[in-house]
């Protein structure tokens, strides 16, 4: 069950450690097994014995959402799954309507698949149950990782040190062939490589100062719910909070308001509710009807959005690899950290499977590029969406094509809400939720129709910005990247 991926583990790769035990955790610890005769899983939090909030997960009272993306791969690594979630009493989304709502109008679409909805403790959990039952993989709670450690001139990477957070506060060194860091955006692996005498890249750097709380109400037994999300989008504008209003386990609904650019929402209850008949958005306020509200809102507060960019040094040691939050964070209102954390297990599956059947050196480094790869859609994705609101500031390397990209999507929405067109909506939303390459709605023939049933005025708004760029609609849709090295699903020829 070795993998030789390296020259350097050519004896006796046997042991993976995964520092970090949550989602991104369990999934790379389930890629792992299949190449690793043990795989030792470190997290600083005890691992609760039923659905619980962990306290090293602040985000986890939060909304989470898996994207059909998601929960794809996700069943390729844990078949059935939703079956599992469904059987521990989250509801069923089928046959429920989803709406969605913006300032220029609405969309109602009915969810055809048997799909779950949950909170972050229940899927954790989930997966926690299946990785349990693997014989290979162990996990160790309570373990704060203080060290890495190394052969004698720091080029590979050989273990951890990890200190017991329990009374004995006992150090105890942890051997292994390679070190997976997936522990979150507190990551100390910077630190950890300063230390050693790496030189790391700035990163790119998102500057959102944007902040979401969340209430949780009880859905009386009585109620009869023919929804499953409501989701109200903010306006650039205004500087409007979005709110989503969904459902859980426990005949729970949870509320959310989102805002950004250093308005964010409040976590006082009385002051929440006020941020709520603000929005004066009467379905929301009618789906809010008779549901009881349970304890005070809960926010959480992010400054800044990271993408590291470990591929670009120099050198990097080998028997070290990372991914997840630890490798770049998201805006967590589009839903994307879960699926990309998918995407990049399915990666790294490929990159080992690749490398067991034909063995190549410095395979840490192509898997960080391949990892970049992987995620950069879904950071491109969140800049444009992001970059519309005031005060949001972006830090890094170049962005191609974002100010069009604006412009051009907002009036494909505009376009497709106005004319009901659910195909086309779904589409959109398939690009957005990284199921489909942004290729599909950046190309001439989507631009003709998106313009052709344009209102002048709507029109006239991105012909006059091609004029100020001095540049053809076919020269700006050139600029958006293409994403070639990406995976996206293919919609079979003649769909």
């Amino acid at each position: 069950m070795t993998i030789l991926h390296n020259e350097k583990f050519s004896k006796n790769a046997e042991r993976a450690i995964v520092i970090g035990g949550g989602i991104s955790g369990l999934l790379v610890s389930r890629v792992l097994s299949d190449h690793y005769s043990e795989v030792i899983v470190l997290d600083k939090d005890d691992f609760p014995e039923k659905p619980e909030h962990r306290a090293g997960v602040p985000q986890s009272f939060q909304p989470h959402r898996l994207t059909p993306r998601g929960r794809m791969i996700l069943d390729h690594f844990f078949p059935a799954f939703n079956d599992d979630l469904l059987e521990m009493g989250a509801p069923s989304s089928q046959g429920k309507t989803a709406y969605f709502s913006y300032d220029f109008g609405n969309m109602e679409m009915s969810i055809p698949d048997n799909e779950a909805t949950f909170s972050r403790a229940l899927l954790e959990w989930v997966l926690r149950e299946r990785v349990k039952k693997i014989p290979n993989v162990h996990l160790k709670p309570k373990q704060d990782i203080i060290g890495l450690l190394t052969n004698s001139d720091k080029t590979a990477v050989t273990g951890v040190i990890a200190r017991d957070r329990t009374q004995s506060g006992q150090e105890q060194t942890w051997n292994a062939d390679l070190v997976f860091d997936v522990s979150g955006s507190n990551s100390k692996l910077v630190t950890w490589l300063e230390q050693l005498g790496y030189t790391i890249p700035d990163p790119d750097i998102l500057k959102v100062s944007l902040g979401y709380s969340t209430r949780h109400y009880r859905i009386p037994d009585s109620q009869t719910r023919n929804w499953d999300v409501y989701r109200k989008d903010g306006n650039p504008s205004n500087h409007q909070f979005t709110a989503v209003l969904s459902v859980i386990e426990n005949q729970t609904a949870e509320l959310l308001l989102w805002g950004v650019g250093g308005r964010v929402p409040d976590t006082k209850a009385q002051e929440f509710e006020q941020n709520v008949d603000q929005l004066k958005d009467s379905l929301l306020s009618e789906l809010l009807q008779g549901l009881e509200p349970i304890g005070a809102p809960r926010g959480y507060r992010i400054s800044e959005l990271r993408r590291h960019r470990f591929e670009l040094m120099e050198r990097w040691p080998s028997g070290l690899l990372v991914m997840g939050d630890a490798l770049c964070t998201f805006d967590p209102i589009y839903g994307l950290g879960m699926t990309v954390a998918a995407i990049e297990a399915e990666r790294v599956a490929s990159y080992f499977q690749e490398q067991r059947n034909n063995p190549q050196p410095h395979f840490e480094k192509r898997m960080l590029q391949g990892l970049q790869e992987a995620l950069e859609p879904a950071w491109w994705l969140n800049c444009v969406h992001d970059l519309q609101w005031p005060n949001v500031e972006y830090a890094g390397r170049h962005l191609a094509g974002i100010s069009f990209a604006q412009k051009y999507m907002n009036l494909a929405l505009q376009q497709v809400v106005s004319k009901q067109n659910s195909d086309l909506f779904l589409l959109q939303w398939g690009v957005t939720s990284l199921l489909f390459s942004p290729g599909m709605l950046f190309n001439p023939q989507m631009a003709d129709f998106f313009l052709a049933h344009a209102s002048d005025e709507e029109s006239r708004e991105l012909m006059t910005f091609l004029q100020e760029q001095g540049q053809t609609l076919e020269e700006m849709m050139e600029q958006i990247p293409n994403f070639a090295n990406a995976s996206f699903v293919q919609i079979p020829s003649g769909e």
